[in-house]
């Protein structure tokens, strides 16, 4: 597994006030959807592309495209929705799934509730978005689901990561092909497995306690 700190002064910027308990829903909403279209911009350096012809009213040159199959986004719900706009801002023509998981708070182990994508995803590169990568049950269960489908290239794309849930995906999916892409990563887990010093439930935070 790749851990990929990004380190830029606008991201710290962004990063900051989402952490910030004073930050209202709708300014943590629109914070979020620019934070992660910037980390998107490092988590698709790799992207497949061709080589194409291309007609200017100039001349004609060469160009690039996405390649096929397009690249799959995979937010977990509920917060990665959050996430969603973000980062199909740099993608347009990346196909979306869904994946519904919840963590246990007693066990914080995750299990599946909803599944929209396709059955066969050989040869597809995943992003897969999540806020907050922290004891790591969630996310390894969500990308095992995706290598098991026949994903050969999955990036997760969060905003913050504790140590003890990086600790756990290179454990877990060591050898796979899998990289992590956050905007920090932060100090420890709380006895609740929540990231200290992190910015709360993230969720929470997008869109309310209802429910």
């Amino acid at each position: 597994m790749r851990l990929h700190v990004v380190d830029h002064p606008l991201v710290a910027h962004k990063l900051s006030t989402l952490r910030d308990e004073r930050t209202d829903s709708p300014t943590f909403r629109r914070l979020t959807d620019e934070l992660v279209t910037l980390l998107a911009y490092e988590a698709t350096r790799d992207v497949r592309t061709d080589t194409v012809e291309v007609t200017t009213p100039v001349a004609v040159t060469q160009g690039t495209r996405l390649s096929y199959p397009r690249p799959l986004v995979v937010p977990i719900l509920r917060a990665g929705l959050g996430m969603l706009d973000g980062m199909t801002r740099l993608l347009p023509t990346a196909e979306v799934g869904f994946l519904g998981m919840v963590r246990n708070e007693e066990t914080l182990e995750a299990s599946t509730y909803a599944t929209r994508m396709p059955d066969d995803l050989s040869g597809r590169q995943i992003y897969v978005l999540d806020p907050m990568l922290a004891t790591g049950g969630t996310l390894v269960a969500a990308i095992r689901m995706l290598l098991d489908r026949g994903a050969t290239d999955v990036t997760a794309v969060v905003l913050l990561a504790a140590p003890e849930g990086v600790a756990v995906m290179e454990r877990e999916l060591a050898g796979r092909p899998v990289t992590v892409v956050t905007a920090a990563v932060d100090q420890r887990l709380n006895e609740h497995g929540y990231i200290v010093p992190g910015l709360g439930d993230a969720g929470d935070r997008l869109y309310g306690t209802a429910g």
